[in-house]
Parts: structure tokens; C-alpha cells; sequence
């Protein structure tokens, strides 16, 4: 099971409206180098893979399910990515979440795989977002 960590910086974005959660283009970035909790952007995260050799994101392009409040509390619900390799893929351990609309491509937080993720032609890698919890609650 994935481990999911927020970037320190999200909660002053969301303040500072940085984001539109329920519009902007949230993407995913692989990398196989831990995500340091400071970040702030997605040009911090350290060597992300490129989108060749992967099908099924353009490039790695996340579909918001919902994005409301019940009661006082916020959920973003994103649907599942399932990535196919169409060749070799670069090992990677860590998911990284971040807004591709938002002026400097400020991130939100990642998931830890607990060990490297390896792709051969037609592997497949479905990234579980919860239907249930969301992405992220806020309340």
C-alpha cells in the first residue's frame, strides 16, 4: 500500500489560491528520487521520468470525479490512472501530484510506492486514488 505525504507548501497555496481543485489540470510526475516535504513547485522535484514509453496519460493528466464540501469538509476525488508501458519505463518508488495550471506548477503531495516500481513492454500500473477518501480531505 502507498504511503501518501502532502508538501508542506499546499496548505498556504490552497490559502493563497494557487489552486482551483475543482478545475485546474492536476498531473502526476514518476521519479525514483525522494520528494523532499519542502517543495514548493513541480521544477523541485528531482529527475521525473519522462512520459515516453507510457500510455494512457497525456502526459500523466488527472480526471477530477468531484470536487465538493459536505458539513464543512472539502473532498477531492480524482478517478484511478492506469499506466500501460509501451517499452522499457525508468524504475520509480514515488507518485507526485501536482498543478500543471496553477502560475508556478505548485504541487500537492506524493505517494511512496516502499520500493522501486519496475515496467517492461506491456506492464501495467494502476494508481489507486481512493473513490472513498479522495485524494485529499480538507475540514
Amino acid at each position: 500500500m502507498a504511503t501518501y505525504t502532502k508538501f508542506q507548501s499546499f496548505v498556504e497555496a490552497v490559502a493563497e489560491k494557487a489552486h482551483n481543485l475543482g478545475s485546474d489540470q492536476l498531473k502526476v510526475a514518476l521519479t525514483n528520487t525522494n520528494p523532499t516535504a519542502t517543495c514548493t513547485k513541480y521544477s523541485e522535484i528531482t529527475s521525473p521520468l519522462p512520459t515516453t514509453n507510457l500510455d494512457g496519460a497525456t502526459p500523466f493528466n488527472l480526471t477530477t470525479s468531484s470536487s465538493a464540501q459536505t458539513s464543512g469538509t472539502y473532498k477531492l476525488v480524482i478517478a484511478d490512472l492506469t499506466l500501460t508501458a509501451t517499452g522499457a519505463v525508468d524504475p520509480f518508488r514515488y507518485v507526485v501530484i501536482y498543478n500543471d495550471t496553477a502560475t508556478n506548477k505548485e504541487v500537492i503531495g506524493y505517494y511512496d510506492y516502499g520500493a522501486e516500481v519496475n515496467m517492461v513492454t506491456s506492464d501495467t500500473f494502476v494508481i489507486d486514488f481512493s473513490a472513498t477518501n479522495g485524494l485529499l480531505t480538507i475540514a
